[in-house]
């Protein structure tokens, strides 16, 4: 069985939220959450697979913790890896970067070689621009609780077993 980590802020609310969705839809004994906010380099290579979320702040930034840690991430070799990105976003108050937190993560992961899985489909959310599509998908998840909570238990479901399968699958 892959090992995979989890990151993300257990100090952002709703960060912690779908984490916490994603930690039970795999199960518990699957899969380990390493807190952004104490991570270093080498927690990055200790996983088979990585699933990586943060929410998007202001116009279009990471949180200041993935924000610090990306020069360091920057050196990484994670070739044979895969990683899942999941973020927040609000596609009514910031639709000219909606879940550009998604992108910017997505970005730094591909640049180090991993291969990015857990593409999802961008019906069905309003907006104008966004660092986190690739061609009509998202890069990942995506969850606006904000405007569209009802669907976000669905999602998160749907995209954990694709991402398992993903996972699971041969390079």
């Amino acid at each position: 069985m892959k090992k995979i980590g989890l990151f993300y802020a257990t100090k952002a609310d709703k960060t912690t939220w779908v984490a916490e969705k994603i930690q039970k839809e795999f199960g518990k004994d699957r899969i380990e959450v390493v807190p952004i906010e104490q991570a270093w380099q080498n927690d990055f290579a200790a996983y088979d697979c990585l699933i990586v979320g943060a929410s998007t702040w202001f116009d279009g930034e990471l949180p200041t913790y993935w924000d610090e840690l990306l020069p360091e991430l920057r050196t990484l070799d994670l070739k044979g890896k895969k990683v899942a990105v999941f973020g927040l976003g609000d596609q009514i108050r910031y639709p000219e970067n909606f879940a550009d937190g998604i992108g910017l993560l997505a970005e730094v992961f591909e640049g180090d070689g991993a291969t990015l899985v857990g593409f999802t489909s961008s019906e069905r959310y309003t907006f104008e621009r966004s660092r986190a599509l690739r061609g009509d998908r998202w890069c990942g998840l995506v969850v606006d609780l904000d405007n569209q909570s009802e669907q976000a238990e669905k999602r998160i479901r749907e995209w954990c077993e694709q991402v398992k399968n993903e996972f699971d699958s041969k390079p």
